[in-house]
């Protein structure tokens, strides 16, 4: 694969840089630099991230940027698709045509991959999953998924309301509640409503009100809390569907003069379990937050070297996660760095 030659006269650096915008495969700031030829000893992977919407996915980002290293004999080539999934497609055919040895990407919804999946079988390029899922009739059009069971993170969410609501002996009282959901048709969106739902359907007490989309962003998050608590009345409880939704809901729950927390207005259950998110536990504002582990960068590379091994993968990889409440979130903050 050829790549810029290490000195390059400075008059064509400009047009040079243009065309790797245009290309969708610039490096983003921090990665490793480019401008060298590839050396053939080492594996050259392409990774397309869904973009930097969260804190989670910078996290995740951030644990794949620090194993596909050169130091550990990988060269990778970077993408952002910006929440776009035309971009990505854009991304994984660029990678094709420069013929990498493995594709990484995350899917930002689960439809529409079919055809560019198939060119990366056409060429022999093992295609690894993280983090989100994609619906295809051939399951060979990729080699294994890694991320988290967001259909049970969703259960443990309406377990958890479950024995806070007996703990207060309010288990026969209606329960009105409401949803911010994440990205319509992303994988953690579907799991965490559906694992909820189930939960949910067996107490004839609890009411949804409302699935609102806010997006897995802080802003949307507060923007349609904010219409959720001017059409709604009495809201018991929030299911945020991540940490920076939860923070844009406990803004625009504190602005309507409302309290959050197991013992005031509004309790919130939430999901990522971000070092801020935890905080949230600690101080009492967020009664439990679902980890969802972002840190993936290493099952990437064990997958990488059975294939380069010729061993055998599994099919799907679920990543280790934990429940954080009040009773374990002070040892959680000490070691969490993300």
């Amino acid at each position: 694969m050829e790549i810029p030659a290490k000195k390059i006269h400075i008059f064509f650096i400009p047009l040079l840089f243009l065309v790797l915008i245009l290309s969708g495969c610039v490096k983003e700031y921090g990665m490793e630099d480019t401008e060298n030829t590839v050396d053939e000893n080492l594996i050259v992977v392409g990774v397309s991230q869904v973009g930097s919407e969260s804190v989670w996915r910078t996290a995740n980002t951030a644990s794949i940027q620090n194993v596909l290293t050169k130091e550990n004999g990988y060269f990778m080539i970077f993408n952002n698709a910006r929440q776009k999934q035309e971009n990505q497609i854009k991304a994984l055919r660029s990678f094709i045509s420069q013929r990498v040895d493995y594709i990484v990407f995350s899917p930002i919804t689960e439809d529409g991959w079919e055809t560019v999946l198939q060119e990366a079988k056409e060429a022999g390029i093992p295609v690894i999953l993280i983090d989100r899922k994609v619906n295809l009739s051939d399951q060979s059009l990729y080699t294994t998924w890694i991320g988290s069971d967001f259909y049970k993170e969703g259960r443990m969410a309406g377990n958890i309301l479950d024995e806070y609501l007996t703990k207060q002996h309010r288990q026969e009282e209606s329960i009105r509640i409401v949803v911010l959901q994440g990205t319509e048709g992303a994988t953690a969106t579907i799991g965490r409503t559906n694992g909820f739902n189930e939960v949910a359907e067996a107490h004839e007490n609890w009411l949804i009100l409302e699935q609102a989309d806010g997006e897995f962003t802080t802003a949307k998050g507060q923007e349609e809390m904010e219409t959720l608590l001017h059409r709604y009345k009495d809201i018991d409880v929030v299911i945020s569907q991540n940490d920076d939704m939860t923070f844009g809901a406990l803004t625009a729950i504190q602005n309507a003069g409302l309290t959050a927390g197991e013992d005031g207005d509004i309790m919130v259950i939430s999901f990522d379990a971000v070092k801020s998110g935890l905080q949230l536990v600690d101080e009492g504002l967020v009664t439990a937050d679902i980890e969802c582990n972002p840190n993936q960068g290493e099952y990437v590379e064990t997958v990488i070297r059975k294939l380069e091994n010729n061993e055998a993968v599994a099919k799907l990889y679920f990543v280790p996660e934990t429940v954080f409440t009040k009773e374990n979130v002070k040892d959680a903050l000490e070691k969490r760095t993300y």
